[in-house]
């Protein structure tokens, strides 16, 4: 019994400390994200949004810009080494079937990346930062379909080993372009 008053005069110290001090505090990236966590993993969007400067002090419109800018430059990045990939397959492409595949199928990549899902992106930033709702929304169907497009591209036979190098590309996207619509519809 003796053993145990020590712990209750602590855990009643610390419940006194916090009470009176508000409970713990919460940060602005926290609250963010916990707002979005149904969507995506919060520990994934806190990190991500914790990478950008200011982002402490930004309120929950601020990180929707943010994380607009990650998500076109996560797209930007993933549009580059698909064309790179695809440059290297070109030359293999003539003679091998599979290698003709996985180069269209990542130049596929390159174009929903670069003329569909990026520039949308930027252009729903553009809207959300002047707070016009209903146009920063009528770009979301564009907004997220480079990634799940380009998986889809590179589902075909003899391109597997493109698929696995724009695996990771396509699921940072994803995950980034799906923060920015949650917190585009958390806000608006």
């Amino acid at each position: 019994m003796s053993m145990a008053r020590p712990h209750l005069a602590i855990l009643a110290a610390l419940l006194c400390f916090l009470s009176c001090n508000g409970g713990a505090a919460s940060d602005a990236v926290s609250d963010s994200c916990d707002a979005i966590r149904d969507f995506v993993d919060a520990a994934f969007c806190a990190s991500r949004l914790r990478s950008v400067p200011g982002a402490a002090a930004a309120d929950r419109h601020g990180h929707l810009l943010m994380a607009a800018d990650l998500a076109a430059a996560s797209g930007a990045s993933a549009r580059d080494a698909a064309a790179a990939m695809a440059r290297e397959a070109e030359p293999a492409a003539a003679e091998v079937p599979a290698a003709a595949a996985a180069r269209d199928a990542l130049e596929a990549c390159g174009m929903l990346y670069g003329s569909a899902s990026v520039p949308a992106l930027r252009l729903m930033r553009g809207y959300a930062a002047a707070r016009s709702w209903g146009a920063a929304r009528a770009l979301l169907p564009l907004t997220g379909q480079a990634g799940i497009g380009c998986d889809a591209a590179l589902a075909g036979a003899g391109t597997e080993a493109a698929a696995g190098r724009m695996a990771g590309a396509n699921r940072e996207f994803d995950q980034l372009s799906t923060m920015a619509t949650a917190l585009l519809n958390k806000v608006s």
